[in-house]
């Protein structure tokens, strides 16, 4: 039976008017329709008065989470103009906020930097907007447009005068479309980590964030810049020296770099352009790699450092924390959402500035240098070993030992996106959860207790424990500069522990390892924490609950007469308890592990991990309340 096919000609073109094409497709511009596209709307409108400040007309940005549910962008820049363009026949503030592509950005005069590049950002906050107002002062004037949906309710008219004392800006208020979003309700602590970015991004620039419905406000304002960003990450590290600092000019790109050494072994460089956050790196981040690397190498050849062994890469930035800011007029980014700058020239301009201003420091400051450059040596010592340690274990696995860990309960499915890998820790839990899983999909990894702190152990320490051993050659892709994603066993890892103190602590451990060793695996979504119950109330039928609150509830609601058991451990439960609660796909809590922020996670784990404990008593009391973080 043949089927009908509709005809495909010139009438199946669709052409997408105005801004309906962002509408159809969101996610092409704001890179998703979940939490984090939300929180990019308010970036594109806070970018636009950045663009102001670095051109230097704006001193400070007020953004406001209004009680309706809306979001105000407030700036002291020079106002958006509101004159007839002569082309379009609309006010140009019209064109700014009902046209992609439009704007002063392609405008060389009127932008020499902007993190706006693509003149689509005012646009499409207005598209994916119930309603958008947007307020100038300007020629002594208030001028206002309103929008729904992105399209324009009236002319752009004067409504007031302006005060001498307010001088000119630029106001936007939008509120969220529930159409396209799947939360429209604004989270002061997301908005807090990038506006604070931004403020240590701009030394000078005031910014305020204020949260009508709770009553919260921060002001972010950073005499220091860079000098000051560092130090905030490396808050909870041991320094080897005070941040080093330089600014170099090339033509109208803007080279400036703050980097500091800690005693830590973790490697933290951050990039970013025109204040944007390249999450990706980019050509910037390799050129002041390739200069670190070089200059570190020059010198310790130069003073007769160099013995039995060679300085890598990975060598050099051992301990690091670096910040890496471009200011630049054209910058070239991989999509609309800006995480890798892509311009071929500037990899040898950040190389040439780099190399030239820390030459110039080593020289200055031997004894900083020295320092580093032991560092690096120490580092390049360390991997040697780290090496022949590998080198045994795979003549051992060639001589027939088996290359897997022998407590690993395996599962027998071949479909890599069915498999799950459960690291579970002491012998009970162990024995439990070897009962309850599928043996098709499920493997079970024990543990002997803690694994090591990877957090205040060298690398050659942290990879020779048996524990860690283990784990890395379950999962199977190899660690750090070593990893393959494509050799993951497993596609979902999850973490089972007992929601004691005891193993929230190794849960937290583990979280360490693979975000210090293989952070890919949680950037690409293959890290999970299992979610066990607390308690298990029995009326009739057993009910499982999550909580001290729940379990109040339920109790509650069952008329406050229940046989109530809680749970000390996994190894309580028997294994159908487990499979039921913990272990069934059809009716687990599994947790994903994200990385939101790899600033603040970085200076999160450090905090918690390392030596400094004033900052961790007050992180545990400040946050103890929480059930739940994301990392």
């Amino acid at each position: 039976m043949a089927t009908e096919q509709k005809d495909y000609n010139a009438e199946s073109i669709k052409i997408l008017e105005g801004l309906e094409g962002v509408r159809r497709r969101p996610a092409m511009y704001i890179g998703g329709t979940g939490k984090d596209g939300l929180h990019h709307l308010v970036y594109e409108i806070v970018d636009n008065s950045v663009d102001e400040s670095m051109a230097g007309f704006c001193k400070i940005i007020k953004i406001t989470l209004n009680k309706d549910g809306s979001c105000t962008v407030e700036d002291d820049g020079r106002g958006i103009p509101v004159e007839v363009n002569k082309q379009y026949k609309k006010s140009a503030l019209e064109i700014v906020f009902t046209k992609l592509h439009a704007g002063g950005k392609f405008d060389k005069d009127s932008y020499k930097i902007s993190g706006g590049l693509h003149g689509v950002g005012a646009s499409v906050v207005n598209a994916l907007s119930t309603k958008l107002i947007v307020q100038v002062r300007r020629d002594g004037k208030i001028y206002e447009q309103v929008y729904k949906r992105g399209n324009a309710q009236d002319d752009v008219k004067a409504v007031g005068k302006a005060k001498d004392s307010e001088g000119t800006g630029t106001i936007v208020t939008f509120f969220p479309d529930p159409e396209i979003f799947s939360t429209i309700e604004f989270d002061f602590a997301v908005l807090k980590k990038r506006l604070q970015e931004i403020g240590f991004l701009n030394a000078g620039l005031k910014i305020v964030l204020e949260d009508l419905r709770n009553g919260k406000k921060e002001e972010f304002y950073y005499a220091g810049g860079l000098i000051e960003f560092v130090q905030h990450i490396t808050h909870s590290k041991s320094p080897l020296h005070k941040p080093i600092y330089f600014k170099k000019q090339q033509g109208t790109t803007v080279v400036e770099v703050a980097v500091q050494y800690t005693e830590s072994y973790n490697e933290n460089i951050f990039g970013f352009v025109n204040t944007i956050n390249t999450t990706e790196g980019g050509t910037h981040i390799s050129g002041f790699k390739s200069a670190l690397t070089g200059v570190i190498n020059d010198y310790a050849k130069k003073k007769g450092m160099l013995k039995d062994v060679d300085i890598e890469g990975d060598d050099t930035r051992e301990g690091v924390t670096a910040i890496v800011s471009l200011k630049l007029a054209d910058p070239q980014f991989e999509g609309q959402t800006k995480t890798k700058l892509g311009n071929s020239d500037i990899k040898g301009v950040v190389d040439s500035l780099t190399t030239t201003a820390l030459s110039e420091f080593f020289e200055e400051n031997p004894s900083i240098a020295n320092k580093i450059v032991q560092k690096a040596i120490a580092s390049a010592k360390a991997r040697d070993a780290a090496k022949k340690a590998r080198d045994l274990v795979r003549r051992k696995n060639a001589l027939g030992f088996s290359g897997l860990p022998g407590k690993l309960a395996d599962c027998s499915s071949k479909k890599f996106e069915k498999t799950e890998l459960y690291i579970v820790e002491g012998d009970s839990a162990a024995g439990s959860s070897k009962m309850a899983r599928d043996k098709e999909f499920q493997a079970i990894l024990p543990l002997k207790g803690k694994i090591l702190n990877v957090e205040k152990a060298n690398p050659v320490k942290a990879l020779s424990s048996e524990e860690v051993a283990n784990l890395i050659t379950a999962v199977g892709t190899g660690v750090k500069e070593n990893f393959l994603q494509d050799k993951l066993r497993y596609n979902k890892i999850i973490i089972m522990c007992d929601a004691d103190v005891d193993g929230q602590h190794i849960t937290t451990l583990l979280l360490t390892f693979f975000f210090r060793y293989c952070p890919q695996l949680i950037e690409n979504g293959n890290i999970y924490i299992a979610v066990a119950p607390l308690f298990r109330i029995r009326k009739g039928k057993d009910i499982y609950v999550y909580s001290e609150e729940e379990k109040e509830k339920t109790v509650k609601a069952l008329g406050g007469k229940a046989d109530v058991q809680r749970f000390k451990g996994l190894g309580e439960m028997n294994p159908q308890q487990l499979w039921d609660t913990t272990m069934n796909p059809k009716s687990r809590i599994l947790k994903r592990v994200t990385i939101e922020d790899a600033v603040e996670a970085d200076k999160t784990f450090s905090m918690l991990m390392g030596d400094e404990v004033g900052p961790r008593r007050e992180f545990i009391q400040t946050n103890a309340h929480i059930a739940e973080v994301d990392i």
